[in-house]
């Protein structure tokens, strides 16, 4: 029987896990108190957990009567292939990315999936607040700054257009994440939604932010842990500023046409004094030779992946250098990493 578009669901909600039992209760109660539940349908991407979250996430399908399955990985497939395996089991009109750290208001959903097809988009961010309380975490990001760093903007009042999409829900068309090749597994982590929000724009679609629809967020729960539902400190390790640098190089390789390539010469050099700042504060040779050099030229070495995603983006590209360069921005990338530093003090680093 062929799916009229009355019958198809609006949206597959794809929640990333990996040992997060502890998040998925009040993500799942949240997603069940959406006003169009019946309408949605909930899988859980698993990158081989060792707690509990299967099970459990088998008896709320259950007891629910929710639409949805379990994908198993069968091993850490990370954010990339993770939800690339996600979106393949999904049958909806749109999918939902949520990170399971998350929770949702009631209309969250309804909201998000009106406010974007009725502003013909092809993808959508949500309103992001912290956890425990309505301070404003993100909602969309704001561009690129002259370094070639994905920027933050202020709240947004209205639905209107935004150069991209938080990646612990991010809304998108099943049909334009397919066109424009989804989550490079090859990323595995970090800087994953802006490239994914770029090259939406560049293949001629649209991206929305919907301030009317609220997610709430912990953010860096695995990386992160201290404080449960709260942030108190400011850590990070050596693989994820590596994978977080090198990405953010193999994104102006790949998705930038030719004069926005410029903009590796200041991203590089950026990098580089921040390594040496790094260097005086953490005072470990180790993780500037991994964070800092080993992602620059790990980045280079992967030329293969960048010639074969330039030749893909080239294939589905309708907007130029020229015209992406309304999303230049002069506000600086890292800025919100010097508020962290005011707020929590120097970072923590673990060795690993």
């Amino acid at each position: 029987m062929n799916e009229t578009p009355s019958s198809r669901l609006k949206i597959s909600v794809v929640v990333l896990n990996y040992n997060g039992q502890a998040w998925l209760h009040r993500c799942f109660e949240s997603l069940e108190k959406q006003t169009i539940f019946p309408q949605i349908e909930v899988i859980l991407t698993d990158n081989n957990s060792a707690d509990e979250s299967v099970k459990f996430t088998e008896a709320w399908l259950a007891r629910t009567g929710a639409k949805g399955r379990v994908v198993q990985n069968g091993a850490n497939l990370f954010y990339c292939g993770a939800n690339n395996n996600g979106a393949a089991a999904a049958s909806g009109e749109f999918l939902l990315f949520l990170n399971n750290d998350t929770w949702l208001e009631p209309d969250c959903l309804e909201k998000l999936y009106d406010e974007t097809v009725q502003a013909g988009a092809n993808a959508a961010a949500p309103m992001v607040f912290d956890y425990d309380d309505d301070t404003y975490q993100s909602g969309g990001r704001g561009g690129l700054d002259l370094f070639g760093f994905p920027t933050g903007g202020p709240p947004f009042e209205h639905t209107e257009e935004t150069p991209g999409a938080p990646g612990c829900s991010l809304l998108i068309r099943k049909e334009t994440f397919d066109k424009i090749g989804g989550y490079p597994p090859e990323l595995l982590i970090y800087g994953d939604e802006a490239d994914l929000c770029w090259r939406v724009w560049v293949s001629g679609g649209k991206i929305v932010a919907v301030p009317s629809a609220h997610v709430h967020h912990r953010g860096a729960a695995v990386v992160n842990p201290e404080g449960n539902t709260k942030t108190i400190e400011s850590r990070t390790s050596d693989s994820k500023r590596f994978l977080t640098n090198r990405n953010g190089i193999l994104f102006l390789l790949k998705n930038c046409q030719h004069i926005l390539l410029l903009l590796l010469v200041p991203h590089l050099l950026m990098l580089l004094a921040e390594a040496m700042v790094m260097l005086a504060a953490v005072k470990r040779w180790s993780y500037i030779r991994k964070a800092y050099l080993s992602a620059i030229t790990e980045a280079f070495k992967m030329h293969a992946h960048v010639r074969a995603w330039r030749r893909r983006i080239a294939g589905f590209r309708q907007r130029g250098d020229f015209w992406m360069m309304r999303f230049l921005t002069l506000k600086p990338g890292r800025w919100d990493e010097v508020k962290r530093l005011f707020k929590y003090g120097l970072p923590k680093v673990d060795a690993k």
